[in-house]
């Protein structure tokens, strides 16, 4: 993709991204997540009608006349999106590569991130995390952050979903808004979903294509994995192939399903092209 191809796409997705956002999003994540707990910010002289838990026993003792803590919500917020870049995330089959379809989600979640005076920041990852962009305010910001998405290089590689989480519970301590993008075709340590999630709030997006989940009969066909290079011939004519196939996705997702529920986290399987702002809205609305 040449650069005047790339600055054309970002600037597509910000306006059709925009519109949406402040549409239907940007005052549900508003309200969703401003003052996510409290901070401390100052001790003064106790007044009538304060609550006795928010006394601070020792200046009071120490003055002998009562002083309580003055607590904040704490506003600001950081937010972190995961993309997974291995080459199965560079497909598609109907209007949108997965990647073109994670960079609109990822700039409606950055521009109503941004709305709220929030920081986003991008781990770009696949058999271990290739590009870090530290979490920034702006539109700029999130333009950048479209614009990686959309051109980084997408690995022949298996995708360690884990290996990225840990990666990100090591770089950022405080509690974080955490978007992971996906198809999941690879297996991870379930165990690093439960850590992460109970730091941090974690949403996982599995994008699929419709072929990822069912294959059409196009009688035998030699099929390659984009990251491993295995090639294996297939009957795709046999119904049973198909319905085997496609049972054995069925249970990934369930699996996957099950993975992020007993973990405290929550999960999405999106379509490629699918409407996702109602998904984002009704995700807002129950935090």
């Amino acid at each position: 993709m040449q650069i005047k191809d790339i600055v054309k796409k970002v600037k597509q997705i910000e306006i059709r991204t925009r519109k949406k956002t402040e549409a239907t999003l940007m005052g549900q994540y508003h309200s969703a997540f401003k003052g996510q707990g409290m901070t401390f910010s100052e001790v003064r002289p106790y007044q009538f009608g304060d609550e006795i838990r928010r006394i601070d026993w020792n200046k009071t003792a120490r003055f002998r006349e009562p002083f309580v803590k003055v607590m904040e919500e704490e506003r600001e917020l950081t937010m972190m999106i995961l993309v997974d870049i291995s080459a199965s995330m560079d497909y598609g089959t109907k209007s949108q590569l997965k990647r073109e379809y994670v960079a609109e989600i990822a700039a409606s979640l950055g521009f109503s991130a941004a709305g709220n005076n929030d920081k986003v920041g991008l781990i770009l990852f696949a058999d271990k995390v290739y590009k870090v962009i530290p979490p920034q305010k702006g539109r700029k910001h999130i333009l950048s952050i479209i614009s990686n998405i959309l051109t980084a290089d997408y690995v022949p590689a298996v995708s360690k979903v884990d290996k990225a989480l840990e990666y990100m519970m090591g770089i950022f301590k405080r509690k974080s808004l955490v978007f992971l993008f996906s198809d999941f075709e690879d297996e991870y340590d379930s165990k690093m979903l439960r850590v992460a999630s109970k730091k941090h709030q974690l949403l996982g997006m599995r994008i699929y294509d419709e072929k990822d989940n069912e294959i059409p009969n196009v009688g035998y066909a030699l099929f390659y994995d984009s990251e491993t290079g295995k090639q294996v011939w297939a009957n795709t004519s046999s119904a049973r192939w198909r319905y085997t196939f496609a049972e054995a996705q069925k249970q990934k997702v369930r699996a996957l399903e099950d993975d992020f529920a007993n973990s405290s986290a929550s999960f999405m399987n999106v379509a490629a092209g699918e409407d996702y702002s109602k998904l984002l809205y009704n995700y807002f609305q129950k935090k």
